[in-house]
C-alpha cells in the first residue's frame, strides 16, 4: 500500500507540538505521580502516561489502522503497513527538573521501514522534522550535518545507562574516548542528540542499550540531514549501539568505540 510521506509527517507535527503544549502546562506543577522503571533513576511522571495517551489518541482517531509502539505500554498491530513509534517524554529526568534537554519523539514506520520523524523541544520551541527522501528541517529551515572535522576536533555526544553495572562500563569507555576527541556533550535525550548531528551543533553522537523509541524519529532527521546512523556493524541502530555521524567520522568514531570495547 502506498502511503504519503507529507501527510504522515503533518500529522506527526501536529500532534507533537500538541503533546509538547501538555507538557509545558505541567512543567512547573507539583508531581503528583513519579514512578520507578528499571532503576532508582529511570522514572517515568503523569505527563510521560499523559502526553502518551494524547498521542496515541490522536493518531488512532486520525489513521485508525495504523500500528503503535510506545515507550509507557501503549501498542497496536498495524493493518495499513504504517507503524507509529513514540517517545511521548524523551528526557523525563530533565523534565523532572525543569531542565533543557527534553522532547516529544514520533517517528513512522513505513513497511517496517523507518520513513518520517518528527522531534519536538517544548523548551526551545524548535521541530526538527524529516521524511525519507525529502531532506531535514528545524522549524521548517533546511539542516544538514557540520562538515566532519577528524575525530580529535570532533564534539560529541552520548549518553548512559540507567542501569549502575552499565553505567561503570560506559564510564570505562568514556575513559579512552574522552582524551581522543574535541569533548563530549551529554544532554539526557537521545532525540535531541541525533537533531543535534542533523543541525550540526555537535558532530557525532553514540549511545548504547537505547530502545526503538528513543532513537527512531531522530534517525530519520539525523539521516536526511546527511548523517550515516547504524550499530556500528553496518546495520540500522539498535539495542546493541546508535552511532551518528558524517562520513568519514562515523567510521573513525565506530573505530575509536571499537578500541574502548564498546562497539
Amino acid at each position: 500500500m502506498l502511503h504519503d510521506l507529507d501527510d504522515l509527517l503533518a500529522l506527526a507535527s501536529e500532534v507533537a507540538e500538541e503533546a509538547a503544549g501538555l507538557l509545558l502546562a505541567g512543567l512547573d506543577q507539583a508531581r503528583v505521580a513519579v514512578a520507578t522503571k528499571s532503576s532508582l533513576t529511570d522514572v517515568v511522571t503523569e505527563y510521560d502516561h499523559r502526553a502518551e495517551a494524547l498521542i496515541a489518541g490522536r493518531l488512532a482517531a486520525a489513521r485508525p489502522g495504523d500500528g503503535l509502539l510506545a515507550e509507557e505500554g501503549s501498542s497496536r498491530p498495524s493493518a495499513s503497513g504504517v507503524r507509529w513509534v513514540v517517545d511521548p517524554l524523551d528526557g523525563t529526568v530533565n523534565y523532572l527538573y525543569g531542565h533543557p534537554g527534553f522532547a516529544v519523539s514520533i517517528a513512522a514506520e513505513v513497511d517496517g521501514e523507518l520513513a518520517v520523524g518528527v522531534v519536538h523541544d517544548p523548551l526551545s520551541g524548535d521541530t526538527f522534522a524529516a521524511a525519507r527522501g525529502r531532506g531535514s528541517t528545524r522549524n521548517g529551515a533546511p539542516i544538514a550535518v557540520r562538515p566532519p572535522p577528524g575525530l580529535a576536533a570532533a564534539l560529541v555526544a552520548t549518553g548512559f545507562s540507567y542501569r549502575p553495572e552499565h553505567r561503570q562500563r560506559q564510564a570505562r569507555a568514556l575513559v579512552h574516548v574522552l582524551p581522543r576527541v574535541r569533548d563530549v556533550r551529554r544532554m539526557g535525550s537521545a532525540a535531541i542528540d541525533l537533531c543535534s548531528v542533523a543541525s550540526g551543533r555537535v558532530d557525532a553522537y553514540y549511545e548504547e542499550l537505547l530502545n526503538p523509541w528513543d532513537f527512531a524519529a531522530g534517525t530519520v532527521i539525523a539521516r536526511e540531514a546527511g548523517a550515516i546512523v547504524t550499530d556500528g556493524e553496518g546495520g540500522p541502530p539498535s539495542s546493541r549501539l546508535c552511532v551518528a555521524a558524517a562520513p568519514p567520522l562515523h567510521d573513525a568514531l565506530v573505530d575509536l568505540l571499537i578500541a574502548a570495547g564498546r562497539a
